[in-house]
Order: C-alpha cells, then structure tokens, then sequence
C-alpha cells in the first residue's frame, strides 16, 4: 500500500501543473485583461470588453500603447499598471544607483514573456504564496478564508444530513423493493432530482420567506445584525435559522442520488450466494443486513464520502448564494473571474486541485480502510 499511495502522490505534481499550464494558456486568449479593467474602471465604462471590442474609443492608438487608455492617461501611468500586475519589469541601464521607475530615464519597461511568467507563478504557488488580489489588495489566502464560512457551511451540512436521511432510507428502499413504500418514496426522489436547486430555492424563499406565505426564515445572510452581542446558544439558533432553507436547496439533488446508490448496492449484495447461506444457517433478518451486507453494500458510499463533500464544499452554487445573499467562495470565483483578477482565480485554482487530488488518495484510503480485502498495488500488478 506503501508504494502505491508514493506511486499516486507523485503524480499529483504532473497533474496539477498540467491543470495550471492549460488554464495559464487560455487565459492568454481571454480579451479584457487586468490592465484593461483598471483603464475601463477610470474611464467610468465598467466594461472592459466593450471598451476594447468595437468601439471607436477602442482602437489601439498610433503610438502603438496597446491600451484604450493611452490617450487619456500618461504612459508611465501604463508601464506602472504593467509592472504591477506582473506582466513586465523595470530594467535600467548598467551604473543607476537610484530606485529603479519607468519615470527614470536610464530605466526602461520590459515586457516579460508568457512562459517566464507561468514559471514564476509557479515558484511562487510551490511555498504557498499566492500574492495578493489586484483590486482588493487582500492576500489571496485571506480572501478564500474569509469567504470559506459560507461554503463550508453549505457543504458539511449539506453532506452529513445527505448521508443521515439517505442511508436508513435508501437500505429501507431494499428491503421493502417493490412495495408500495418503495413505489412513492421513489416518486418523490425522482422529482427531488428533476426538481434545479435554485428554482427549489426560490420556491422555499416565496412559501417561508415572507414571499407569499410564512415568514419563518430570513431572506439572506449567514447571521443576523449583532450576532455578536448574542448568547453561545442564541448564536447557535440564529445561525441554523439561517443556513435551513439554504442547505435544503443545497441538499435535494444529493439526497435524491445517494438514496437511490445505497439502495442499488443493497439491492446487488441481497441478492448474492453467502446472504442466502447467512439465511439458511438461520441468522436473523437485521444480522444478515447489517453484520454481512451493510459492509460490503456501503463500500461505495462510505468510501465516496471525502469526494461528495470536496465536490459540494468547492463546487458553491453561485445562483444559490446570489439568492440567499451568501458571500461564499462562488461569488468570489464569479467576480475573480469578471474582473480578471489572476491571483484569485490561479491561486485558488492551485490549492483546491491540490486538495482534490489529495483528497482522491484519501478516497482509495478510505476503501482499503472499509474493506481490507481491496489491494490496491495487487489488482495494479
């Protein structure tokens, strides 16, 4: 087991420089870069897209600048935006003593190639320094924590309830197979899933909300004003009030998979040789299920758990945090992305691979760990 969890953690350093090089190169052919959204934002445009894609105002000038702005704002001003976003440097002439500026006259701007740059975004990812956000000058690390409250509280929940309801009821499901219990519990799942979580949300938000009906629940927000002047239990109560309706949006398209997996599991060891030789030896009904099957039939499940949760804790819903007015890491991956903020966007891009791929390790772990018969480095032999 040794050799093969070396043998997969050194692949995670191809992996995940192959994810950054690609996203790296892509980003190259985006229109409307960081420089640009900073002249647009002067400019009072708010659009840098518009303000460099066919308009007048747009063209690049004949002094050959390269930017919208060039016509308005000194060219220091640009080489210094340039210098700052990373995209070229100060070079001055052999004997300047002083601090090297585009002002100077010994020193000039020199762009610096796409390839070199990626190399030291690299370097830099390598010890964990993600810079800081363009516009926020926030450290892209604060950023992420201070927005994680949000996700991590959308998808712990989200997955531990999943697991609680989803379980009991997908090994009841099973057992009673085509019973009118199955049919209707079926029913409901099958349009729990057909059912798009942020048109779920607004339904919970018009009947519970004060949309239409009730007022039990806050329309946004993970706390309420003056949070902090509450009680450890008022906390406590104030902040599942709001995370209710939130997390059951979250949770139906989940629930209703994980139902029907453990249940399909069940369904398939049932139905083998050693739990009919279990039954003939005359073992009762609940050891049956749960001292020979629940082991094997949870194999899939159990083991799945560290993905489920990576996948809903990274993967915020931005439509459901637009709904309740949940600051989280969604709506912070939408505006990097919109305002071109690079750090964020490679920074977390970097650290949640990382976490992804550690967590796939985890996973096979986690099979091994519920069901020592699995060899990883045998079946790879």
């Amino acid at each position: 087991m040794g050799a093969y969890i070396l043998r997969r953690l050194l692949l995670v350093i191809p992996t995940l420089l192959g994810v950054m090089l690609i996203n790296f190169g892509l980003v190259q052919f985006v229109p409307g870069g960081p420089i640009e959204q900073v002249l647009a934002r002067i400019e009072g445009d708010g659009d840098s897209i518009q303000s460099i894609a066919g308009t007048e105002d747009a063209a690049i000038d004949d002094e050959g600048s390269g930017y919208v702005g060039a016509r308005g704002l000194p060219p220091e001003f640009l080489a210094e935006l340039e210098v700052q976003f990373g995209f070229a440097r100060i070079v001055c002439d052999e004997g300047f003593a002083g601090t090297p500026s585009v002002k100077a006259p010994e020193c000039r701007k020199e762009a610096i190639p796409a390839a070199e740059r990626f190399f030291i975004m690299m370097g830099h990812y390598l010890t964990f320094d993600f810079g800081e956000s363009y516009y926020r000058s926030i450290p892209v690390l604060d950023l992420v924590l201070e927005k994680m409250p949000v996700s991590l509280t959308l998808g712990l929940w989200s997955t531990l309830i999943a697991y609680m309801v989803s379980i009991p009821l997908g090994i009841r499901k099973a057992v009673h197979d085509g019973s009118g219990f199955d049919t209707w519990t079926s029913g409901i799942i099958i349009a729990a899933y057909a059912i798009p979580g942020f048109l779920f949300a607004i339904m919970l938000m018009v009947v519970f909300a004060g949309g239409s009906y009730f007022q039990w629940f806050p329309l946004r927000g993970l706390t309420s004003d003056g949070w902090e002047n509450l009680s450890l239990w008022g906390k406590i109560t104030d902040y599942l009030w709001h995370i209710t309706l939130p997390v059951i949006a979250q949770l139906i398209s989940a629930f209703a998979t994980l139902t029907l997996l453990t249940k399909n599991s069940f369904l398939d060891e049932i139905k083998k040789q050693y739990v009919l030789t279990a039954r003939a030896k005359g073992l009762s009904e609940s050891r049956v299920l749960y001292g020979h099957v629940f082991r094997n039939a949870m194999l899939i499940v159990i083991a799945g758990f560290p993905g489920l949760f990576l996948g809903v804790f990274f993967g915020s819903n931005l439509i459901l945090e637009m709904i309740f007015s949940l600051d989280g890491l969604g709506q912070l991956a939408y505006r990097s992305v919109v305002e071109r903020d690079y750090p964020v966007v490679f920074g977390t891009l970097y650290a949640f691979g990382l976490i992804g791929l550690i967590v796939g390790i985890i996973s096979d772990l986690t099979y091994a760990l519920v069901d020592p018969r699995i060899d990883f480095e045998r079946r790879e032999g």
